[in-house]
């Protein structure tokens, strides 16, 4: 598919990451106003609430945009998600008769604040990129071996809704419980070993019933969109306390997402297939259609202070082993009600060079092989003030899919006493 022009001159720049093929959802607020949703359209944003109180918007007979959050239309379903998208095509598509009704509703992204763009009912992390775990395997156990479920199915743990945040909200260095190797009791204090998880975040849209088991291509229908996502983990905290159970702590204290939802229609051209299988998967694993897609991410690192970040790691998420529609598959397939709302995480996406590895951890292999920044400093793990930055774009036929920057500073560890 090439671009689609629109009125808006800013959305038919081939690198611009919000054109009219794009049209994500955000929340966004200007001056005293409160959040209210928008769709961004090159450097604009159009103004939700404003656009269905005019009528140029009418899906229901009650409201869905004047809220701070996408939710009420995730639970409309898909048939609902397709009529906004065609509407929405049409009052910005170059040469529409609606455009002097729709000009006065766009609002300039660089004087607006946007804010979470859901509410995250319910998130759940998963450990389904191969490289990852067979580097987190080195690294910890000596051996890149796989636990022995690792190849029949997605590994994940239910993390905290609570703790996820919108792209600049600042980050605290967590307190928590370690143990050094040598050491005869644990000691508290501040996370030593900082690290960050670049990984893409599947909204679910529909909701399953309780005690209903899902397909795999049921799973995909029910996926809204698609955010970046930085799981902050604290090595060192987790290290102590994630045997025999998993991680608690070491990642409870924060998750930051992208603040558009990319739609799972706008990534349609970009799917990609699963890798070939090493062993077999079950048959309700199964699908029928690809369930990867071709992004390209980056993480850069800016020290508090440096005057330009530097890009440390590039890889694709089509990395992975598993899809987002057989985690969610496999995450309901005991009975499990999934919600709208829901947020997983793919888990950690790295590639099989080191330029590829997706967490600090890897790049850094435990702290053992520091990196040096185009700042000319090195680094192990985050040190305070630094920011973290990841950015996502699938490019198209003249055009990018975008989901705008995730990132977080880390601040001090808060004082705790």
């Amino acid at each position: 598919m090439p671009l689609l022009k629109s009125w808006v001159a800013s959305a038919n720049s081939a690198n611009h990451p919000f054109p009219l093929n794009n049209l994500p959802y955000g929340v966004f607020s200007t001056g005293e106003d409160e959040p209210r949703c928008g769709v961004a359209i090159g450097d604009m944003i159009l103004d939700m609430a404003a656009a269905e109180a005019e009528g140029l918007i009418a899906l229901t007979d009650y409201p869905l945009f004047d809220v701070p959050y996408w939710n009420d239309l995730m639970e409309e379903g898909p048939a609902v998600w397709a009529a906004l998208r065609e509407r929405l095509t049409a009052l910005l598509a170059k040469g529409s008769k609606e455009q002097e009704a729709v000009e006065p509703l766009l609002v300039p992204i660089a004087e607006s604040t946007l804010h979470m763009p859901l509410v995250v009912s319910e998130y759940t992390d998963f450990y389904a990129g191969r490289q990852h775990a067979q580097n987190m395997g080195a690294i910890l156990r000596g051996s890149p071996d796989l636990p022995a479920n690792w190849l029949h199915i997605p590994i994940g743990y239910n993390g905290r809704a609570s703790s996820v945040v919108v792209s600049g909200t600042p980050i605290h260095r967590p307190n928590g419980q370690t143990k050094a190797p040598d050491a005869e009791m644990p000691s508290f204090g501040p996370s030593k070993r900082l690290d960050i998880e670049l990984e893409m975040g599947a909204v679910v849209g529909t909701g399953s019933e309780f005690g209903q088991p899902i397909t795999v291509d049921e799973a995909d229908a029910m996926i809204f969109g698609y955010v970046l996502l930085n799981d902050w983990s604290a090595r060192d905290i987790q290290g102590w306390e994630y045997q025999p159970l998993g991680p608690f702590q070491g990642k409870a204290f924060g998750t930051s997402i992208s603040p558009w939802i990319v739609t799972a229609a706008a990534l349609e051209p970009f799917r990609a297939p699963t890798p070939p299988r090493e062993k077999e998967l079950l048959p309700y694993l199964k699908g029928s259609k690809d369930g990867l897609y071709d992004i390209e991410l980056e993480v850069l690192m800016q020290p508090e202070g440096a005057d330009r970040a530097s890009v440390i790691a590039r890889t694709n998420y089509s990395r992975m082993y598993y899809s987002a529609a057989e985690q969610l598959c496999h995450h309901a397939i005991g009975g499990c009600a999934m919600n709208a709302g829901d947020l997983l995480g793919s888990g950690t996406i790295s590639g099989p060079e080191r330029s590829e590895f997706g967490s600090l951890m890897e790049l850094s292999w435990a702290g053992r092989e520091p990196f040096t920044l185009e700042t000319g400093e090195t680094r192990g793990f985050i040190e305070d003030g630094d920011t973290l930055t990841l950015r996502g774009n699938a490019r198209g036929d003249g055009y990018t899919i975008g989901f705008g920057d995730c990132l977080g500073q880390i601040l001090p560890a808060k004082a705790w006493g």
